[in-house]
């Protein structure tokens, strides 16, 4: 395929350009990834407070329910049947799929935890990436009736509304979100410190448990500033390419740029996003002896 004639610093655009996509290619993939998180969150919203299975994946928190195999098999049967030459990684059944560059990075029930109690903020992810680097992303946050998707030569939208960053220029002012890993009970490798210093320097600092969804509310302006670590490339694919089509800085934290293998993401309106990297490298990790 020819490469758009499309040159920027972006995450997405360059990786878009490497894999040498068209823009038609991209309105037909986002078209795709648009349908297969519809199909998932179809079928979350049916088992919605029906659930007859929950299992542990082995770490405290951890859980997949019936619902997520059954969105997860629906996603699956639609994306194979629409492109078969495009790898996939999916939560619950791994990799399969030719082996090449481009890859369906598929969360079928982002907030499980969630989900499984009735509390209903959870969504499905889509995204789609090429070398590991987020091209473009659909979120259904279902029991919302939101669908967020972006991409390059396209922008990021909510129900087919334009949507932005804030503009937030100070922590002061802003309204931040985080999450914290499955393993924050056994490591001190998690963010009770910076949550606490954030919280105190913000004007609040909100945890909503499914980070596809936290990253589609900095995309649309609902929140300023979001980091996390302890994330898996399901969990970012499609919110990051939204996130950053809609104006958001991506990057790691403190430093470093984005690797969606490193779990780590800070994701912000622009306005802050040096002042949350300067802000987060003051944290120390909490004392062990407080886990």
């Amino acid at each position: 395929m020819k490469k758009m004639s499309l040159q920027s610093d972006l995450i997405t655009r360059n990786a878009a350009l490497d894999a040498g996509l068209q823009s038609s290619d991209i309105n037909k993939l986002i078209n795709i990834a648009k349908k297969a998180s519809l199909i998932g969150g179809e079928s979350l919203i049916k088992n919605f407070g029906n659930i007859n299975e929950i299992q542990s994946k082995g770490t405290i928190g951890d859980l997949v329910t019936n619902a997520d195999i059954e969105a997860e098999n629906l996603i699956l049967e639609y994306l194979t049947s629409q492109t078969k030459d495009i790898s996939i990684l999916a939560e619950e059944t791994g990799s399969y799929g030719p082996q090449n560059s481009l890859v369906w990075c598929i969360d079928p029930l982002d907030g499980t935890t969630n989900y499984a109690h009735g509390y209903p903020f959870f969504a499905t992810s889509i995204g789609l990436t090429y070398n590991g680097k987020p091209i473009l992303g659909s979120i259904h946050v279902p029991y919302l009736k939101e669908i967020y998707y972006g991409a390059p030569t396209l922008g990021s939208f909510c129900n087919q509304k334009e949507i932005k960053v804030s503009s937030s220029n100070h922590i002061l002012n802003s309204l931040l979100v985080t999450g914290f890993a499955y393993d924050r009970q056994t490591t001190s490798d998690n963010n009770y410190s910076e949550f606490c210093w954030m919280t105190n320097r913000s004007r609040g600092v909100r945890r909503g448990g499914a980070a596809a969804v936290d990253l589609a509310f900095i995309a649309s302006g609902k929140l300023d500033g979001y980091w996390e670590r302890g994330l898996s490339p399901w969990d970012l694919a499609a919110g990051v390419a939204i996130a950053e089509q809609a104006g958001a800085i991506i990057s790691n934290y403190p430093n470093g740029e984005f690797d969606l293998n490193s779990g780590r993401v800070l994701a912000c309106t622009p306005g802050i996003h040096h002042e949350m990297k300067v802000e987060l490298s003051k944290v120390k990790p909490l004392d062990e002896k407080f886990l």
